[in-house]
């Protein structure tokens, strides 16, 4: 069995608003000189938050790890629907914001708790005959999506000042809560969007744990190595290799 080397496992990233989570892995690649680097789950640019980064043989993991249930925390502002239902897209339509309570938002987020099929939003990652959907939209084609099956365990509201409410959630792998936000909206009858989005955890990992991606990229590769959670740690157990 080969031994594994300092830089076979992950390192908790901290992503800051703007580069795509793909960017974070090339960045880290060049500047560390390591071949195989990947992440587990993809956060939108203007996302932020808890970013996990394999290393080395670490990203034999990358599908293990993907899989685990997120918390997020954000803000949705009401009144304006865009066409990606985040701060990204494109103001398609806008309507006056009825009056509106923490109760009884929280109240409408209750609603979401459990199982539901969820339509991904046009403008994703995800591919139709190999065609990602956000190139479609792009084009302005709108095509029908799959319904998936999505869990959500927890969606409560903190803060509501008009027209922007907080709010925490945790949901299993592939939730949009981009679309949550757009249909909590529809339900209210003014529209709404994703306004900001923090990944919080992922799984056993917290994002007090990691690393602003500003500071990673000062590290030497020593240094790196002591912030790398080790392969065997990362598996929960002894995998053969």
């Amino acid at each position: 069995m080969q031994e594994f080397t300092p830089l076979d496992g992950a390192i908790l990233i901290d992503k800051p608003a703007g580069p795509t989570s793909h960017d974070v892995v090339d960045v880290i690649r060049r500047k560390f000189g390591i071949k195989k680097v990947g992440h587990c789950g993809t956060l939108d640019p203007n996302a932020t938050g808890l970013l996990i980064i394999v290393l080395g043989r670490g990203t034999k993991l990358s599908e293990k790890l993907m899989s685990d249930d997120k918390v997020y925390e954000g803000t949705i502002k009401f009144g304006e629907t865009t066409d990606s239902y985040d701060v990204d897209g494109k103001i398609v339509s806008t309507a006056p914001v009825p009056p509106l309570t923490l109760d009884q938002l929280n109240e409408a987020a209750a609603a979401f708790i459990g199982d539901q099929m969820q339509v991904p939003p046009m403008v994703s990652a995800i591919k139709i005959k190999g065609v990602p959907l956000y190139k479609l939209a792009r084009k302005g084609i709108e095509v029908e999506r799959e319904p998936r099956l999505i869990h959500i365990f927890s969606f409560r509201f903190t803060d509501y000042c008009e027209p922007t409410a907080q709010f925490k959630i945790a949901c299993t792998k592939g939730t949009y809560v981009r679309s949550v936000a757009h249909e909590l909206g529809q339900k209210f009858g003014c529209g709404a969007h994703l306004a900001t989005l923090r990944r919080s955890a992922a799984g056993k990992f917290d994002v007090a744990d990691a690393t602003p991606l500003s500071e990673v990229l000062k590290l030497t590769t020593a240094e790196l190595e002591k912030k790398v959670i080790p392969f065997l740690k990362l598996a929960g157990s002894t995998l053969k290799t």
